[in-house]
């Protein structure tokens, strides 16, 4: 090797090798400052429980609510339970439930899980329907709803509590729950069903609700379509309700009779390729309002009752506030004087934290998810899991209400408003976002319409126990609740 080409190599050497060395450490460099690519969040944790029954022996020896509360006390506010291979991820507090109010159709859907209501409700409507369909009659409703509508309504409440209640003695003992469902089956039937209903089939009616609600039992739930004797009941009350309004429907449309009820309003109804309505819609939409509607009012005009009457200091304050409305307004109720019944609103309000129609509400996830929890933890919860939003729970968290186990409507008052401030989704009785119940409006005034009128003619006394509650399915007030009363007008001079 000559020295010419010695000299060759150690001009490479000295200009390569520099240049390596600073390339190696820029790689250096960049490994150490690209992040190591996440790990995917673990599914949230599961309750202990036996092997294949998982957590049922638990709910059936203490509780379902109990058993909801030990776990988030346990897992926290995001967790799963497990029974039979079935798995439902519970999402406890407003800080994890946004999605599962606010998703999409696509992302947390309701329909998967309500189907079990289309052997009630019939083909064609509610979760029978695709999303885009089921909202343009959901907008049905919402015009039936509306509060220009609501007030018309409120004189044929009004006639139907007087008129009912007018057949009490003097004095006497009621099953106070058993009295209200009939008055508010006369007001669903007059106007929800209309006057034909009300004046010539509302005994039928009656017989034939209780038929489609004892047809939704714990079968229902896995096997709607199975013929037991209760689904055959339920199918043959469904059928009949279709020839009832079948009939009315067509004899309107041949005499030129207009209604002044929501049938009527759904009769009206186009959607928006102008398109009307069928007789078989009408039908399902008219079931569906009336089966969701009367329970929920039911249950919670008969807690709120209770409560009221249980607890002493309440009643008085409802009371006081039904005599300055008397020295105010007169002895007339109408839509407005209804709106100026705060007390009594937040007494209802207050029964429905405590005692919610329902334990929880239901989704499914149709999309993995991930959610960040109340304790700082990050969970995906998989595509297709079951989802609740347990109301048993969210409804008496210490986070958000004060003495939550306590009946205390001040606690919606102005200045204090409890629910507010623990922000939107604190108080989800009536539901949250794209499925917040639409008849809400429609249930405090008849519910109103009721307590006030008792409030102001009778002395109440509860005799019998203050009740449990039924079990997790209705939540209704277990037994009879024993009312003693005396006709007693309110003195407001």
């Amino acid at each position: 090797m000559d020295t010419t080409t010695i000299g060759h190599m150690w001009l490479v050497m000295i200009t390569i090798v520099p240049m390596i060395i600073v390339i190696a450490a820029m790689v250096a460099r960049a490994k150490t400052t690209i992040p190591p690519k996440r790990k995917r969040p673990q599914p949230p944790p599961v309750a202990e429980g036996a092997p294949l029954v998982g957590v049922l022996p638990a709910i059936l020896t203490k509780t379902l609510q109990t058993v909801i509360c030990d776990q988030y006390l346990k897992l926290g506010s995001v967790f799963t339970l497990s029974s039979f291979g079935i798995k439902v991820t519970f999402l406890v507090g407003p800080k994890v439930s946004t999605h599962f109010f606010h998703g999409t159709e696509s992302e947390i859907s309701i329909s998967d899980v309500y189907k079990i209501t289309v052997p009630i409700f019939g083909k064609g409507v509610g979760y029978d329907v695709d999303n885009d369909t089921r909202n343009e009659q959901h907008r049905f409703f919402a015009e039936t709803l509306r509060p220009a509508k609501l007030r018309s309504h409120v004189g044929l409440m009004v006639r139907e509590v007087e008129e009912y209640f007018g057949k009490w003695g003097r004095c006497g003992t009621v099953d106070l729950k058993h009295e209200i469902d009939n008055v508010l089956l006369l007001i669903a039937s007059r106007c929800l069903l209309g006057k034909e209903v009300r004046d010539h089939m509302h005994d039928e009616v009656s017989s034939l609700l209780h038929e489609l609600v004892s047809g939704l039992h714990l079968t229902s739930m896995f096997f709607p379509y199975l013929p037991t004797p209760a689904h055959r009941r339920r199918d043959q009350a469904r059928a009949r309700f279709e020839e009832i309004f079948y009939k009315i429907a067509r004899a309107r449309t041949s005499s030129g009779h207009v209604g002044d009820d929501m049938l009527q309003g759904l009769i009206d109804s186009k959607y928006k390729d102008g398109r009307a309505t069928t007789e078989a819609e009408v039908t399902g939409l008219l079931v569906a309002l009336l089966f969701a509607g009367h329970h929920t009012s039911s249950t919670v005009t008969a807690w709120t009752a209770t409560r009221l009457l249980h607890h002493a200091e309440w009643l008085h304050a409802a009371t006081e506030e039904q005599r300055q409305l008397l020295r105010m307004q007169g002895d007339g109720i109408d839509y407005e004087v209804l709106l100026q019944m705060d007390v009594l609103h937040r007494s209802v309000k207050e029964a429905l934290r405590l005692h919610p129609v329902t334990p929880m509400i239901l989704r499914r996830a149709r999309r993995a998810f991930t959610v960040q929890t109340e304790e700082g933890n990050e969970y995906q919860v998989p595509e297709g899991r079951m989802l609740a939003s347990p109301l048993v729970v969210n409804n008496l968290l210490p986070s958000i209400y004060r003495e939550p186990k306590a009946f205390d409507p001040d606690r919606f008052a102005a200045g204090r408003a409890e629910d507010k401030v623990g922000g939107e989704l604190a108080y989800t009785t009536f539901g949250a976002g794209k499925h917040a119940c639409m008849g809400e409006g429609y249930a405090y005034l008849q519910i109103k319409v009721i307590l006030s009128h008792l409030l102001r003619n009778f002395k109440l006394e509860l005799v019998s126990p203050f009740p449990e509650t039924e079990n997790m399915i209705s939540m209704r007030p277990k037994g009879e609740v024993m009312v003693r009363y005396k006709r007693q007008l309110l003195q407001f001079a």
